[in-house]
């Protein structure tokens, strides 16, 4: 089968653990905050949940899949009972499971998610796995390439090196934390292939290594290391973004409610555009639909549950403040 979307990351469950009893410190600018529980004590907790087959990649393959596309993951398990739930969860998600690999000696990714208020802290640790590119029946439409753990260079070098043996398959790269720091010339091949690029706003500055905080020029900088479109979001402020027709902004769309918490936001804000611009949008008119469905995705626990079909992005998007559109900047 040839997919719309193949999504490659590490795949995990999230644990949320619901805080009262803390606080957060921040500086006077409001930045550098710190989440702060008492140290060496018993902290008590509300409650927690589990929700399997998330990450920034299997966030974009179920997104995927529930906007109508053919979507698949390839990523790591191992061989436990958690490694068994995450490619379940795929399989009653619609994505498809055939490249989804069960490593023996390998334990299955599990993060912690410290949820206090609206907001998460997430302790992660990434397995490391014996990565390698599968045979691929079909070249893809696109490979939506997000969160790897560390080590995985070679890896990623690989996917870069099918791209461009396969110049019918397009990239969307949405780098993690491991990825960020590897820097842009160890991934310049990378950027180089990519066809749309996502971050927000603190991330463009670590990738560029500037202060600036011009959206536009922030667009430009990313773009010019290879990205032919540039997304970059900036949670309550909305999104900007750039090809080569021009540069738009967004405000985010308002919250029904408000918030429970806001893992996932920005996956589903950039999925959801790829999703659109594959059903054939312009992409200013794909960010605006991405940022409807990032809106009701923090109105649930977890990164998927909030995700909505296509027809009730649409329906929501019919019914849209006057003030809901992209404005060149």
């Amino acid at each position: 089968m040839k997919y719309d979307v193949l999504a490659i990351g590490d795949p995990t469950i999230d644990c949320f653990i619901r805080l009262k009893d803390a606080r957060v410190n921040c500086d006077l600018r409001h930045e550098h905050c710190m989440l702060c529980v008492r140290f060496g004590d018993k902290v008590p907790f509300e409650f927690f949940e589990e929700v399997p087959a998330v990450g920034n990649a299997a966030n974009a393959a179920v997104s995927c899949a529930r906007l109508g596309l053919s979507s698949a993951f390839r990523g790591y398990v191992g061989p436990d009972a958690h490694g068994k739930l995450i490619i379940d969860t795929f399989a009653k998600e619609g994505v498809a499971t055939d490249y989804i690999e069960t490593q023996e000696g390998k334990v299955t990714n599990y993060h912690y998610v410290l949820w206090y208020e609206s907001e998460r802290t997430i302790l992660i640790k990434h397995e490391h796995f014996n990565y390698s590119l599968p045979e691929l029946a079909e070249p893809p439409k696109w490979i939506y390439l997000s969160s790897l753990g560390e080590d995985t260079l070679p890896y990623q070098k690989s996917i870069v090196e099918y791209v461009a043996a396969h110049p019918e398959t397009k990239l969307a790269f949405q780098p993690g934390t491991f990825q960020i720091k590897l820097g842009t010339e160890a991934l310049k091949d990378m950027y180089a292939h990519t066809e749309i690029f996502f971050c927000n706003k603190e991330e463009s500055q670590l990738i560029l290594n500037t202060k600036e905080t011009d959206e536009k020029k922030l667009l430009e900088g990313i773009r010019a290391l290879g990205p032919k479109i540039a997304v970059i979001t900036d949670g309550r402020e909305g999104s900007y973004i750039m090809t080569d027709e021009g540069a738009w902004g967004s405000p985010m769309y308002p919250d029904p409610k408000p918030p429970v918490e806001r893992t996932g936001a920005g996956d589903a804000a950039s999925s959801t555009t790829l999703a659109y611009i594959i059903r054939g949008l312009p992409p200013q008119e794909a960010m605006l639909r991405g940022l409807i469905n990032s809106a009701y995705v923090v109105q649930e626990i977890g990164a998927q549950k909030g995700l909505l079909s296509a027809e009730k992005i649409e329906e929501l998007y019919s019914a849209r403040p006057a003030d809901f559109r992209a404005t060149a900047i």
